[in-house]
């Protein structure tokens, strides 16, 4: 519940498709397709992690797709994200250290040229789909977009070789990963226009091949106002899979007033209009003109089930099994909003009052055996303390927050003036 009745019924337009999409025992895209596909498994997954203390689904959907595998490029480093998830939201890592093998040939490494960019031409590239949503992308042999994930990919490898106790893998990903972000960022960057091509000798800059970059960390510092500028301007254009990427790349680069207007917006392109066209599950597209073949019961145009969560009440596991969660809202302009959001350790509860400019004030119940760390916005910037259940408490400020951490279980109100 918040203050913005639109954002209510949209989130509850999520929270409904994962209950009616998930009948099957596994995250099937929708009364067309019939099948699971690893993208859209993977909103799924997030978003169905959001509203139910239930993995057996997302774990299930997972391990199919690893040995039944679709034919997207960037959906096979999208199992790689899905095993770091199970892994992360569980605390379990059975999946990982049985199904290693097989995930370390997700990265589709071996497509790798010797300044470690996959070169993609023999493989199907997607970029995002339905085609018309790509924003005019310019297809390449080198593609921003494709290695954008293959970064992430190579980084998330590079963890659950860690967790796994295998040294010297822990140590080639980090090294293929880092020679990847160096490669990704001369070959694909307009200085002159501040801003990703769409690959390498292209001459067009499309929406992807920008917000991908930013979302997935590979924009440096100096560089992420002009990026940050293109994406804002470019608003919708893209996909409701593209959405998800696009708002997290707008919350990560400290954009959630836009983040926020995208979620509500009330163009065509929205989930006002999958609402206004009478669905009560997400739409495969945002609009019958743009897909005229499309399902009205697909769970990848769900991202706000878990963006909601995950960002704008940056509520997120830092470690395994929410041992530890981080709880920084993005609020935005919002003047209230509170949740229940489930974990494997029991539920974590949380409402807050925002006085933009003024100060913030949070009320959590955190759940036994979990310590959170806990961000609230710093709009004054004149105190490094926060009022932790009317004692003053110091806090370790940084990027716009004040940050305090072990905070226990039970419940707790915390207050930045």
């Amino acid at each position: 519940e918040s203050s913005n009745p639109l954002l209510d019924d949209i989130w509850a337009l999520c929270k409904y498709s994962m209950k009616a999409t998930s009948f099957c025992g596994v995250y099937v895209d929708g009364d067309r397709e019939r099948i699971p596909y690893e993208a859209d498994a993977y909103i799924n997954q997030l978003s169905h992690y959001a509203v139910d203390r239930e993995y057996s689904i997302a774990r299930y959907s997972h391990e199919y797709l690893l040995v039944h595998p679709t034919w997207p490029t960037e959906w096979k480093h999208h199992s790689v994200l899905m095993a770091w998830a199970d892994y992360l939201y569980t605390g379990n890592d059975d999946s990982l250290s049985e199904h290693y093998a097989i995930l370390a040939t997700k990265t589709l490494e071996d497509h790798a040229r010797p300044d470690g960019l996959l070169d993609t031409r023999d493989l199907r590239d997607v970029v995002d789909w339905p085609a018309g949503e790509r924003d005019d992308f310019e297809f390449t042999a080198i593609n921003t977009v494709v290695n954008a994930f293959y970064y992430n990919a190579l980084v998330t490898m590079a963890r659950i070789a860690a967790v796994l106790g295998k040294d010297a893998d822990v140590a080639g990903y980090r090294q293929k990963a880092e020679l990847v972000k160096t490669s990704f960022n001369k070959v694909f960057f307009d200085a002159s226009r501040g801003i990703y091509i769409d690959g390498e000798n292209a001459t067009h800059a499309s929406l992807h091949a920008n917000m991908m970059p930013l979302a997935f960390d590979l924009v440096p510092e100096e560089r992420k106002k002009s990026v940050l500028d293109f994406v804002a301007s470019r608003g919708m254009a893209c996909s409701v899979y593209g959405a998800q990427y696009l708002l997290e790349a707008l919350y990560k680069g400290g954009r959630p007033d836009v983040a926020l207007d995208r979620i509500v917006s009330k163009d065509l392109r929205s989930w006002y209009n999958m609402l206004r066209l009478g669905s009560t599950i997400t739409l495969e597209a945002w609009d019958n003109r743009f897909k005229k073949n499309q399902d009205w019961n697909h769970a990848w145009g769900s991202a706000p089930g878990n963006i909601i969560v995950r960002y704008l009440l940056g509520i997120q596991p830092l470690e395994p099994g929410f041992a530890k969660v981080l709880i920084q809202p993005q609020p935005a302009r919002l003047e209230h909003a509170s949740a229940t959001v489930p974990t494997i350790r029991g539920p974590v509860s949380m409402a807050f009052k925002n006085f933009p400019s003024r100060s913030f004030e949070m009320v959590l119940e955190i759940p036994a055996n979990m310590v959170a760390m806990v961000g609230l916005p710093d709009y004054t910037g004149q105190s490094n303390t926060i009022i932790v259940d009317g004692e003053n408490v110091t806090a370790r400020v940084e990027n716009g927050y004040r940050f305090v951490d072990g905070i226990g279980s039970g419940s707790h109100v915390l207050r930045a003036e």
